[in-house]
């Protein structure tokens, strides 16, 4: 009996088809995605090379990806990878997939420490180290101190920081906060960046299946109006800054202006920073 052969277009056919009947949002994305993580392939050598037969041990990589998609599993867990900035950066499930709304974040920090020679940034809550890296990456000169609270987390920021050949500048302590950081950095910090916990708790059982069946919920919870740790970070962050730098956060979209008006007790030239869909995402400001 003959094996059929697949090509590449035949099996992003064929998952585009199984993905749309499982109701995945976004089902074509999802395959390309899909297959160039089973094949090594990019999403445009898809399309160029689309009469390449798949191998065996491709096929099987690509049924077990698609099975667990089907299922509604993150397609960043299912490919182990997700794309940011400039970079990409590995994930895996128990740490926080990065938003495009971070990117923003990471946008900011890297305007207001533009001028600044050899800049230190810390960031805190750091999951994948996508902040990190990417502040590191676009700024050779920069020194990044990253901490967070997962021992997962922190095995994969800094196993993102070695492959992306950067680890000798960005260093990734386990701990709460600023707890774990080397006591000569105080006063010492050019930018304090933040991607803390910030959904409201009661807004959490109203998260989608796919990020609350399957992400950590120690990244999601931010207590009872979503800035129990943005305070904290407000507050503690003025020991370390350097007075006339830097403080941003990202933040529930319904919440940025509230941590903005708090700022305003320790910090100025306060303001809310909009995502490319127009939504208040981060709180920034200067230490008085």
């Amino acid at each position: 009996m003959t094996t059929r052969v697949w090509s590449v277009r035949d099996a992003l056919g064929w998952t585009v088809d199984y993905l749309e009947r499982k109701g995945i949002e976004q089902p074509r994305l999802s395959a390309e995605w899909l297959l160039s993580s089973a094949t090594g392939l990019s999403r445009i050598e898809l399309y160029a090379y689309h009469d390449r037969p798949l191998g065996e041990v491709e096929r099987a990589n690509l049924r077990e990806g698609v099975k667990a998609r089907g299922a509604g599993a993150p397609l960043q867990y299912v490919t182990g990878e997700m794309p940011f900035r400039h970079i990409v950066v590995r994930v895996r499930p128990g740490v926080f997939i990065p938003r495009p709304e971070t990117e923003i974040l990471v946008e900011q920090v890297l305007v207001a420490i533009a001028s600044i020679d050899s800049p230190v940034v810390v960031d805190l809550c750091t999951g994948s180290g996508c902040a990190a890296c990417s502040i590191a990456h676009e700024r050779p000169d920069a020194r990044v101190v990253a901490t967070d609270l997962s021992p997962v987390a922190v095995e994969v920021a800094r196993d993102n920081a070695g492959r992306l050949g950067i680890a000798d500048r960005v260093t990734v302590y386990e701990g709460d906060l600023f707890a774990p950081l080397p006591r000569d950095l105080v006063g010492q910090i050019d930018a304090v960046v933040a991607n803390p916990p910030y959904v409201p708790t009661a807004d959490l059982p109203e998260l989608p299946a796919e990020i609350l069946g399957y992400e950590p919920s120690l990244a999601l919870d931010g207590g009872p109006d979503g800035l129990d740790l943005a305070r904290r970070i407000m507050s503690d962050a003025r020991e370390w800054l350097v007075p006339g730098h830097g403080l941003f956060m990202e933040l529930d979209e319904t919440r940025v202006s509230d941590a903005v008006i708090e700022m305003q007790a320790w910090y100025e030239h306060c303001r809310t920073v909009e995502d490319l869909a127009g939504r208040s995402r981060v709180a920034a400001g200067c230490l008085r």
